[in-house]
């Protein structure tokens, strides 16, 4: 509890200062970072080693590895200013792309599968899809310090954003699509036979969070996907992807939707691969042995 004490005094301060001052000091800490963080800049290697079949550059290694520092960095300022934002605010920052396909799904009364990744700045734009969209419902994974959890809630329900635990946020999904409601979830993190599809990624088998196609499917509502790009860190263009429709709750329909999801999203990251968050072990279930 001292921690977060000592968390929210630093809070206090920062908030106080002009953006310019706390981007930079949050800029410095993650300069930092990449320069001490060796075992972590390691895992960063090995993903984008295996992904890119070691077409990489040294130079353009480097030059990733460093930006999920920054990037990670200016998510953790934006939760701080989401906490204390409007979204009078959220609007001066960003910019909707496609943005008739969603209003046009809205318009029918259907609610939306909005599926995304952590890419960009993703605090901005789930605050922004919430509070200037449509209200949605998202999956909340708690700290492993749980004081710290009531901030991360705050930061996010500001902004028409309903949390649910993740264990037991199946039935909070499910409830929420049933009354034509909207949910976003993060479809880019490491999942197993059990709860996922088998499909390439990056040329390697993985696999993917089908949740999405599941419950598309189950309440005959799109899968939309949706990202966040910049490229002065300041304003943002928030990007609607064409709808997904998944044809029932069959196992067929189900891995084409996902398959048309892990496409997506691999054409993204290729695009902008210094905006994904490579600092994570995607491939540990499938292949541990890339991390030996």
């Amino acid at each position: 509890m001292t921690l977060f004490r000592l968390f929210l005094l630093l809070d206090a301060v920062l908030m106080r200062l002009p953006r310019s001052w706390r981007k930079g000091l949050f800029t410095l800490l993650a300069s930092l970072a990449y320069r001490v963080a060796f075992a972590r800049n390691k895992v960063i290697e090995q993903n984008l080693d295996f992904a890119f079949n070691g077409t990489l550059s040294s130079r353009e290694k480097g030059e990733i590895t460093a930006y999920c520092y920054r990037n990670l960095a200016l998510n953790i300022l934006q939760t701080m200013e989401n906490r204390r934002y409007g979204p009078e605010e959220i609007a001066q920052k960003v910019r909707f792309q496609n943005r008739q396909i969603v209003d046009s799904i809205l318009a029918q009364g259907r609610g939306i599968v909005f599926v995304a990744g952590h890419f960009g700045n993703w605090e901005l734009g789930g605050a922004a899809l919430s509070s200037l969209v449509t209200p949605i419902s998202s999956i909340y994974k708690g700290f492993s310090r749980r004081e710290f959890d009531p901030y991360l809630y705050e930061a996010r329900s500001a902004h028409r954003m309903t949390l649910a635990e993740k264990n037991g946020a199946l039935k909070h999904m499910a409830k929420t699509l049933k009354h034509n409601g909207s949910v976003l979830l993060m479809m880019d993190q490491s999942s197993n036979a059990k709860y996922g599809v088998l499909a390439d990624f990056f040329s390697h088998p993985t696999y993917h969070s089908s949740t999405a196609a599941h419950l598309a499917g189950k309440f005959n509502v799109p899968i939309v996907g949706v990202y966040i790009v910049s490229d002065d860190e300041e304003e943002y263009t928030i990007v609607f992807e064409d709808p997904i429709e998944v044809e029932g709750d069959s196992q067929e329909a189900i891995v084409e939707a996902t398959l048309k999801q892990v496409n997506a999203l691999e054409r993204l990251i290729t695009q902008y691969p210094k905006l994904w968050f490579w600092c994570h072990k995607r491939w540990k279930s499938e292949f541990p042995q890339i991390y030996r």
